[in-house]
């Protein structure tokens, strides 16, 4: 059986709950990733800052015409969702992915005696199911070989 520790991304890029809404914007385009897991210092995982969030945090330039605050620059804590769903290195990979499908997320923190160790998101789960594919067309017969037998 496949667990989530064979195919989750280890040590995932971090931000702590001090860093503003508009580092976590640069981290995730230069990156390319949609979700940043905040830690303590410690490594205990805080919560998770999306690109939902970063996208809801932004201001029209109308908005920010008429008002001082440019809410990028407010600190992560003010976003992060705290109520996280985590799973443990060990829990099947299968039961991740269907747990992730069932509650409607993109990712999964890994988490292990509170600390963050890794993240795995519907993007790996979309590049297992190529790999599996590419194995299934590499393993079926020939349309050819069928006809000559």
């Amino acid at each position: 059986m496949f667990t989530v520790n064979d195919m989750m991304s280890s040590d995932p890029i971090t931000l702590s709950s001090k860093d503003k809404i508009s580092d976590a914007k640069c981290l995730m385009d230069s990156r390319r990733i949609r979700h940043v897991p905040i830690v303590s210092a410690s490594g205990k995982l805080e919560g998770l800052v999306t690109q939902r969030d970063v996208l809801a945090a932004q201001t029209s330039s109308l908005e920010k015409a008429v008002g001082d605050n440019d809410p990028m620059q407010a600190p992560l804590s003010r976003f992060l969702k705290r109520s996280l769903y985590t799973v443990s290195p060990c829990a099947g990979l299968k039961e991740a992915a269907l747990y992730m499908q069932k509650r409607k997320i993109g990712c999964l923190p890994v988490v292990e005696d509170d600390k963050l160790v890794g993240i795995i998101t519907d993007s790996d789960f979309v590049a297992i199911a190529i790999n599996l594919l590419e194995i299934q067309e590499e393993t079926e017969p020939m349309e050819e070989e069928e006809e000559l037998v």
